[in-house]
């Protein structure tokens, strides 16, 4: 699946859950989005170190999977409520990244 069509999947969902809290408490606002994806990277956290064998967790490799999809849906709808272009803001930090990196390595095999 693409970024464009992970992102309608997302947003569909995001309106279904927009429909749902209108209708038993109240919309919630872009900083809840951020701070329900806080507890999904904690749970994803402890999923991961259930993978390496740390500590036991039930659910194992579905639960990892399910959260790390958890996670991916909050970033898009975090830069979807913050009009984001996450691919083109993916692709350009990837771009700092890497030029960043290969300056460090180059100079780290420069002689002293």
């Amino acid at each position: 699946m693409h970024l464009a069509e992970m992102r309608e999947q997302a947003i569909k969902v995001h309106d279904l859950y927009d429909e749902l809290n209108r209708r038993e408490r109240r919309v919630w606002r872009p900083d809840e989005f951020m701070l329900g994806f806080v507890g999904d990277v904690g749970d994803l956290a402890k999923l991961v170190m259930a993978e390496e064998g740390a500590r036991e967790v039930p659910g194992g490799r579905a639960a990892l999977e399910h959260e790390l999809a958890d996670c991916l849906w909050s970033v898009l709808i975090l830069a979807y409520r913050y009009n984001v272009d996450l691919g083109e803001a993916f692709r350009r930090t990837m771009v700092e990244l890497d030029q960043a990196i290969s300056a460090q390595l180059a100079k780290a095999g420069e002689p002293t």
